[in-house]
């Protein structure tokens, strides 16, 4: 009899916890849902179409920021300089719509098309992501540090394009034949805005990448176990410079969605925006130790940070306030973060004393 109680007791111990931790890792579902729900009844017209295709415009900025970092997250790494990257590649954009490749030699200056603007853009932030990567990878330097500095040399060579002024009208010139480059920002399909396809689809490209393919497999072996995935044969330096390669692009396409949005560009463009990346992603669920995280999570983890930001600000919240309530969200997110990691722990260790 005090057997039979005794393992009842340690079932319904395991069922508490099978809960705990599956309510845990619904987490970013449950705070989108309640957000949400919170919004509708306290702002008139929260949920109206308009304000909903407004809203996640704003969300698809952060949500590409996010996604391009995720990889590098599970790696147990981390990037600081991807919104110094999307201000550097808006500016980048800009200069070449509205002053041309220059050839002194020649004394002429080429307009290239939107469509030779855009890959160009794209390659200057995967370079800058691989530059970060190889940083890291070579010379052993630590995540945190080296992009803390990439950040700040990109930020000065922002303000030296143009000398810390704006590059206003990017319509560009029918005369030159660059123009469309605000269709970017301001043109939809099916009456869906370009910029929400763009995050659905890189979305989509990367979550196939992390499931699928090999290269998605090595990510995640080697934020679980960084020497034990070299053991194994994969590369991993070549990896983590491909991760923050990937970050890069993305930063660099959320730069051309925000300067075409704005139909102009700023060095200051994108100040503090890796905050709000790093939030959305561990909101999604992925650890800041590395090893664990879904696409998906970080989607949503997006839609969180980007709902509670417009949500306050249709509520009148100050920017200040605003900022608080941000930073106490990220400091939540770790906690519960934490919890869920040592909550597997804990059911790691019970299931196997259960087996044996």
């Amino acid at each position: 009899m005090q057997t039979n109680t005794t393992t009842m007791k340690k079932a319904s111990g395991i069922n508490a916890s099978h809960v705990g931790l599956v309510l845990l890792k619904m987490r970013t579902f449950i705070a989108l849902f309640a957000i949400a729900g919170f919004f509708a009844f306290t702002v008139d017209g929260f949920l109206a179409p308009a304000s909903l295709i407004i809203m996640i415009k704003h969300i698809s900025i952060n949500a590409l920021l996010a996604l391009g970092i995720t990889f590098v997250i599970i790696t147990a790494g981390i990037d600081l300089s991807i919104g110094a990257i999307l201000g550097f590649c808006g500016m980048v954009a800009g200069y070449l719509i509205s002053q041309g490749i220059v050839l002194p030699m020649f004394g002429i200056a080429i307009f290239p098309s939107v469509w030779l603007i855009v890959p160009l853009v794209l390659v200057v932030g995967g370079l800058i992501g691989a530059a970060n990567g190889f940083i890291i990878t070579r010379f052993n330097v630590a995540p945190f540090i080296c992009t803390l500095g990439t950040m700040y040399i990109i930020r000065g060579a922002a303000l030296l394009v143009s000398g810390g002024e704006t590059f206003p009208g990017l319509q560009g010139n029918p005369e030159l034949g660059n123009t469309g480059f605000d269709l970017i920002g301001s043109g939809s399909l099916f009456g869906v805005p370009f910029t929400i396809w763009l995050m659905f689809i890189v979305a989509g490209i990367i979550a196939y990448v992390a499931r699928k393919l090999p290269f998605g497999r090595h990510v995640y072996a080697i934020g679980d176990n960084e020497r034990a995935a070299e053991l194994s044969g994969i590369k991993v330096n070549n990896v983590k410079i491909w991760v923050y390669t990937i970050a890069g692009l993305c930063a660099a396409l959320a730069g051309i969605v925000v300067t075409s949005q704005l139909v102009a560009s700023h060095p200051s463009t994108g100040n503090a925006f890796e905050m709000n990346a790093i939030a959305a992603v561990v909101l999604g669920g992925t650890s800041l130790a590395g090893g664990r995280g879904t696409i998906s999570g970080t989607l949503i983890g997006a839609f969180v940070i980007g709902i509670l930001a417009d949500g306050l600000v249709m509520m009148g919240v100050s920017e200040f306030w605003q900022m608080v309530i941000k930073g106490i969200v990220i400091i939540v997110a770790v906690v519960i973060d934490q919890m869920q990691s040592k909550m597997q722990y804990k059911a790691a260790i019970s299931s196997q004393a259960n087996t044996e």
